[in-house]
């Protein structure tokens, strides 16, 4: 870390703070942060890129070294697991080492986080995270749209959005584990290094995801000047546009391809944060100005992941209406890249507000605050980011 950034943080509790979490979850031996020691002793794939974000506000070169570890495990068709165990743990795949699913594509976004704060990336994980992207669009696409085959895939393990697949929208913890391990069972696997390829029983183009995807490729453009990339971005946007906007919402919904139901219009915070890749700035506009209303997603303290009038919304419950910081600076990401500075600024205001008073928690209340889950979390630390 740079002596510039620790005179800055003489001024500013919240940062330090979120710099401790930092450094009591790092595992030198391990080159990444441990989310948290007690309930997720391993690294998972999009909580490092987050870990990364956060250490490079600090322009410390962890953030780095934190990217080149969550992408050492690539596949040699680009696939990246979405965990590296640590130890023992339930199957999620043939592999005893690795995972075979994936999650979110925010390794471009960290990347280019490390860039702008002066850090630089060495060729290989440039290559690397190049190739992830261009998994894809080569393994993973239907109809100019990527696809997942299991919840754990999209980050948002719990959402609403797979109501229809488990059959009920009453969320128990022990009904969804089991629902987790019967869809790893559905799923099929490649038979070359065993990453998950298909499933018999849930396949789904998020919205959100592939917003994500759609921004990785743009950011890849400016991180490596491949023109292509660009083009890729705004493809997988405009099939978006073309299939996944819904008007009556305002809002992205997610498609099902096998299995699903309604639960895929569920009007969570995914179909929002999603204008994050969009390519229509009517669309995106639409989607964004809903984070400034309290009857949707604008809560005293952060983002509601569901609408407060909305049937299944429980503001303590696991996906089911808490806010999350990581989601939080998804959002934040959307408004910066669609010129609503004002609200961007509003939301980390308030995003930060809110860490700290949730403790630096996995996630939190939105109405009180009051954390929930694991604590402290690691993404948390994304408040240094906002």
């Amino acid at each position: 870390m740079l002596a510039g950034v620790a005179g800055e943080l003489a001024d500013d509790p919240d940062r330090c703070a979120a710099l401790a979490v930092l450094v009591a979850a790092w595992r030198d031996d391990r080159g990444y942060c441990l989310p948290n020691a007690t309930v997720y002793p391993h690294m998972w794939l999009w909580d490092s890129c987050f870990h990364s974000i956060a250490w490079s506000a600090f322009r410390d070169k962890r953030a780095i070294v934190e990217l080149d570890s969550v992408t050492a495990k690539q596949f040699s068709s680009g696939f990246l697991p979405h965990m590296v165990y640590a130890g023992p743990t339930i199957a999620r795949g043939p592999r005893s080492d690795v995972s075979s699913f994936t999650q979110p594509p925010v390794y471009a976004l960290a990347l280019l986080w490390a860039r702008e704060h002066g850090l630089a990336a060495p060729p290989a994980l440039v290559a690397r995270i190049s190739r992830a992207l261009a998994y894809f669009t080569e393994h993973r696409f239907r109809d100019g749209l990527a696809f997942v085959v299991h919840p754990w895939e999209t980050g948002c393990d719990d959402s609403p959005r797979w109501d229809s697949w488990v059959g009920t929208s009453s969320w128990d913890q022990d009904r969804w584990r089991d629902r987790d391990q019967r869809l790893v069972a559905a799923a099929r696997f490649s038979d070359g290094e065993g990453e998950a390829v298909w499933s018999d029983e849930f396949v789904c183009a998020p919205s959100l995801f592939n917003g994500i995807l759609s921004h990785a490729f743009l950011l890849a453009a400016e991180l490596t000047g491949d023109e292509r990339a660009r083009s890729v971005s705004f493809e997988i946007g405009s099939a978006m546009d073309d299939q996944l906007w819904d008007e009556s919402q305002r809002m992205y919904v997610d498609r099902p391809i096998v299995g699903g139901g309604p639960s895929c219009s569920a009007p969570t915070l995914d179909g929002v944060l999603a204008a994050l890749g969009s390519v229509n700035r009517d669309h995106a506009l639409a989607c964004l100005e809903q984070l400034r209303d309290p009857s949707r997603f604008a809560a005293p303290f952060g983002l509601r992941y569901l609408p407060a009038a909305h049937p299944a919304y429980q503001p303590d419950a696991y996906w089911r209406g808490p806010a999350w910081p990581q989601l939080e600076f998804l959002a934040i990401q959307a408004c910066r890249r669609w010129g609503l500075d004002d609200l961007a600024a509003e939301l980390a205001a308030n995003s930060k507000r809110a860490i700290h008073q949730s403790d630096w928690s996995e996630y939190w209340n939105p109405e009180t605050g009051r954390g929930l889950g694991a604590r402290p979390q690691t993404w948390a630390s994304l408040a240094a980011a906002m």
